[in-house]
């Protein structure tokens, strides 16, 4: 099997079937789901799509854990890449194949950005998370030196083999920043493609004390530290 499309869900019931419909008419391979411990609709509209292979959390263990099992689970089935998408109807799965195709010639991770000139806006994001992530971009290009334009686009494709040079631990949504820290720390190839800005839901928290951009801004930096010094040489 040489590809698999990986999308953590938590509490998606109003999407996840136009989702993983979008998908599917991109899309031909095997679709990987963890339900991270939903307490909607979501594992009844799960339970009647035979077309995914379905990962659930009886409760919920974090967005960077549950990326953390499909990647896991990916690699059982003796996949190359593997594409990550949220399931909020914020990406565009057509999007698919040229992610693919890129980490097919030899990029390691390849990063979707809503901030480069190809970047198409639809609806307008938050103030405070476009600040925290411009914020974030600037301090992990301060270190690497990369240029990213968008630290935290849930739309990546990532070649297998060279996730095995890492070990991805943090379980909450700073799990990105681990991943950044320590790609940069293995040398591994980045590259960005432009995808579309859309929000629907300015809403959506991010559980606990983490609305508070702040402390979110906080959280974000001592886990890309930690990560940094782990892997130091």
């Amino acid at each position: 099997m040489a590809d698999v499309v990986l999308l953590p869900v938590f509490n998606e019931a109003p999407t996840v079937t136009s989702v993983l419909d979008a998908v599917r008419e991109h899309f031909d391979g095997e679709i990987i789901v963890v339900d991270d411990g939903s307490t909607d609709d979501t594992a009844s509209v799960l339970a009647v799509r035979p077309d995914v292979t379905l990962v659930t959390h009886p409760v919920n263990l974090g967005y960077g854990r549950a990326l953390a099992e499909g990647f896991a689970l990916a690699r059982a089935r003796s996949a190359q890449s593997v594409v990550t998408m949220d399931c909020d109807g914020q990406h565009e799965p057509a999007h698919i194949e040229r992610f693919l195709e890129t980490a097919r010639h030899g990029v390691d991770i390849v990063s979707g950005s809503r901030y480069l000139p190809g970047s198409r806006e639809i609806g307008l994001a938050p103030e405070s998370r476009r600040e925290i992530n411009a914020r974030v971009t600037a301090e992990i290009n301060r270190v690497t030196g990369w240029g990213l334009t968008d630290a935290f686009c849930g739309f990546k494709a990532y070649r297998l083999s060279s996730l095995e040079r890492i070990s991805l631990t943090e379980p909450g949504y700073a799990m990105p920043m681990e991943l950044w820290a320590k790609a940069f720390r293995n040398r591994l190839e980045i590259a960005e493609l432009p995808v579309e800005r859309i929000y629907y839901d300015h809403d959506r928290s991010f559980g606990e004390d983490l609305d508070d951009p702040e402390i979110r801004f906080t959280y974000y930096m001592r886990v890309w530290q930690t990560a940094l010094e782990e892997d130091s040489p």
